[in-house]
């Protein structure tokens, strides 16, 4: 195998770690809980920022040209950690006032407006993550430690990818499979009557919203200690429906139809043509790749809106425990009657 080619590759794997852990993270919003949180996006660009300014150290240090809020030059994990801190506490903030006797469909306009501001606030706000131009030389966790070459860093970067995967994926498994995730799968369902059996509705919202916030916040700090570099640019709002699109595609509801969607949609169908050289003019395959994303979104909503592996449904089989119980009450009687 060639150079470059497993250059792509690793890299691709890169993205696609980066993919699962977002794509969970919404999945347990909107697949799990019902929350449409269509500004999911930002919490993301906000890890990435805050690992960013943890590890390039303070703006002063790096010859004036990069200007941002606070700066240091802590040892991975700690930026990851971080950013999963700042996600949450972000995210707690946003949804305190979003989730708050509001309908879900204007829960997710307050989402979405709210990506809108932020995006609009650091493309024009120069001292704040430098504007437009974002951050650029963001050093790489461990590279000075490992001492191996810029490919052989690319599969070491793929083997952390893979143990933040495991992690993230046992967490939200854990969650999904207990008895929390059938409480929030009621509210999803049918939040008058979760709240008839008294659960918290606002409570159980929150909860996830400040899960999948930092879960988001890791993803995008993770993929900012990989690149180098941070930009508005690339975080804009309608990033979310990329992740959204592979959580319809791949199964609503279902963590491993999720991993099948991020590996159709944010990579194959958004990080692949990215290698693929522009033809049909200038911007013509950045375009299409768009518009395959929403064709995609309307031919499963309309066809297929479980999902390629739609949602395990548990059936408890109530008629035979009852069936089951009387059978054994009878065979108990014959037993003591002497029959």
């Amino acid at each position: 195998m060639s150079s470059a080619l497993q250059f792509y590759m690793s890299t691709l794997l890169v993205y696609l770690g980066v993919s699962l852990i977002a794509c969970w993270a919404l999945n347990l919003q909107i697949g799990v809980t019902g929350v449409l949180n269509l500004g999911f996006i930002v919490f993301q660009a906000l890890g990435a920022y805050t690992a960013a300014v943890l590890t390039l150290g303070p703006d002063t240090s790096n010859g004036g040209f990069q200007h941002y809020v606070f700066g240091a030059e802590l040892p991975f994990p700690v930026p990851l950690l971080a950013a999963a801190g700042v996600g949450a506490l972000a995210s707690a903030g946003l949804g305190s006032i979003g989730l708050r006797r509001l309908r879900s469909d204007y829960q997710a306009m307050v989402f979405l407006v709210a990506a809108i501001i932020a995006t609009d606030v650091a493309t024009n706000v120069t001292g704040l993550v430098n504007g437009a131009a974002g951050l650029s030389l963001v050093p790489q966790p461990l590279s000075a430690n490992v001492g191996l070459s810029p490919l052989d860093y690319q599969w070491f970067y793929v083997g952390l990818m893979a143990i933040l995967c495991a992690v993230a994926f046992l967490l939200i498994r854990r969650l999904t499979l207990s008895p929390l995730g059938r409480s929030l799968r009621a509210v999803r369902d049918h939040e008058d009557a979760a709240e008839a059996l008294g659960y918290n509705v606002y409570r159980l919202r929150l909860m996830v919203v400040v899960i999948g916030g930092a879960l988001a916040a890791v993803s995008g700090a993770a993929l900012v200690e990989f690149i180098g570099s941070w930009g508005p640019g690339s975080w804009f709002y309608q990033e979310t429906f990329v992740y959204l699109a592979a959580v319809i595609i791949g199964g609503s509801g279902n963590n491993i139809g999720v991993a099948l969607g991020a590996l159709i949609v944010p990579v194959a169908l958004n990080e692949l043509p990215r290698f693929i050289p522009d033809f049909g003019g200038p911007g013509f395959v950045d375009a299409m790749r768009w518009v395959v994303i929403g064709v995609a979104i309307l031919v499963f909503l309309y066809f297929r809106p479980q999902g390629i592996i739609p949602e395990k449904r548990n059936r408890f089989g109530l008629a035979g425990t009852v069936r089951h119980r009387w059978s054994g009450l009878a065979t108990r009687a014959r037993v003591r009657l002497g029959r």
